[in-house]
């Protein structure tokens, strides 16, 4: 981090500091995670390990009157001392895939600092800023919502140059009530961004309202030929490469000369052997009915001939809608011709197939319907816990 002075952070609670310390060159939220010169912030039952922070080397304790206000106003210090170009990803699917791609076209050219996972929340968003360098060159800060405002508040002290929104989907409808309001909500993000910064957007008529006059407004083609090879031929993956190729474009970095490998996000798509033979999606991490529909088709595709087979959760957050957003899954999976199905969760019902309750009993029943050469795919809003389900196929 940028090195900041304890007289910034001092008005932003209880400060308890080293008697030699005069800066802190980190923050974290995490006792363990403490490096020495840190600042520790101590958000919820945090004040619990001021000691232990401080024991491991961190140069100064802050107790916050407001932890989210005193994160925002540490990261908005060290982002306010730096000339790094920031791009802020927001949508209601694909941003941490668009995160991981961004980040492996950057990084080889320049200093580049990205969201671990996806660390998009009020207290993710400050501890990727608070990562910045004196020779930090781009920043990819990806930013989640889950209500109106709530990226006008982050983007108030990230300070995107580029802004990028992949898509408007039925996610968070639960809070947000239409797909209008959520489409308003992500295009908090436009509003955010200076005179003369790069808005890069779907065709999406929705957005059409919030795109301003002096913005450079790039819309992504969705069938744009890419000038490299990648390690993955995912469909959405390859809509995602392109949004990020966008905003690399837009940074001035080079394509790859070669074959693009990308390391994503855990949970995300990730393709594990079972034992056995077969193989296994692991989605797991979270679901919404655009995102349902991709892996659907993405185990159609990577199953070739083979069995295929479904353990498939809840998807959360979609208020009154919900029922009928599941009824349409079950329809595809029936369309698809999907050999074997394993529901899970009352709003799972409506995929048909076999169901179960529980996660619980999901990975103690998915071993039973299995067999070698299968490809399976594991896919549920994060709160249903199917990660156990994919734990149980590969341990």
């Amino acid at each position: 981090m940028i090195a900041l002075e304890l007289e910034v952070v001092e008005p932003l609670g209880r400060l308890i500091a080293r008697p030699w310390a005069d800066t802190v060159t980190g923050m974290q939220v995490d006792s363990r995670r403490i490096a020495e010169g840190d600042l520790f912030v101590a958000v919820g039952g945090g004040a619990d390990f001021v000691e232990h922070a401080l024991a491991r080397g961190a140069a100064a304790a802050l107790v916050p009157e407001d932890a989210f206000a005193a994160l925002a106003a540490v990261a908005g210090a060290v982002r306010d001392r730096s000339s790094a170009k920031v791009v802020a990803i927001t949508g209601s699917t694909g941003k941490t895939s668009t995160k991981d791609v961004l980040f492996a076209l950057c990084a080889p050219h320049r200093r580049t600092v990205a969201n671990e996972g996806n660390y998009n929340t009020e207290i993710g968003v400050p501890l990727t800023l608070c990562r910045i360098e004196p020779d930090t060159e781009i920043v990819i800060s990806e930013l989640g919502m889950r209500g109106l405002g709530q990226i006008a508040w982050l983007a108030a002290f990230v300070r995107p140059n580029v802004g990028v929104i992949t898509n408007i989907g039925p996610a968070h409808l639960e809070f947000l009530g239409s797909i209008e309001n959520i489409a308003r909500a992500k295009a908090e993000l436009l509003e955010a961004l200076p005179a003369g910064g790069v808005a890069i957007v779907p065709d999406e008529p929705l957005l059409e309202p919030y795109l301003r006059d002096d913005l450079d407004i790039r819309r992504v083609d969705p069938e744009r030929p890419l000038p490299f090879r990648t390690a993955y031929a995912t469909a959405h993956q390859l809509v995602n490469t392109r949004f990020a190729l966008a905003a690399a474009e837009a940074l001035g970095v080079p394509s790859p000369a070669g074959e693009l490998n990308v390391e994503f996000s855990g949970h995300r798509e990730e393709e594990l052997e079972l034992p056995g033979g077969g193989l296994l999606l692991n989605d797991c991490y979270n679901a919404n009915p655009v995102s349902m529909r991709a892996a659907l088709a993405n185990l159609v595709a990577r199953a070739g001939g083979g069995r295929r087979v479904a353990v498939l959760g809840d998807m959360r957050e979609l208020g009154p809608a919900g029922p009928a957003y599941h009824e349409e899954i079950g329809a595809l999976i029936r369309e698809l011709g999907i050999e074997q199905v394993l529901a899970v969760g009352e709003l799972a019902r409506a995929y048909g197939g076999e169901w179960v309750p529980t996660a619980a009993d999901a990975a103690a029943r998915v071993r039973e319907l299995v067999r070698p050469g299968d490809t399976v795919l594991v896919k549920a809003s994060l709160a249903v816990g199917l990660d156990a389900v994919a734990a149980n196929l590969v341990g």
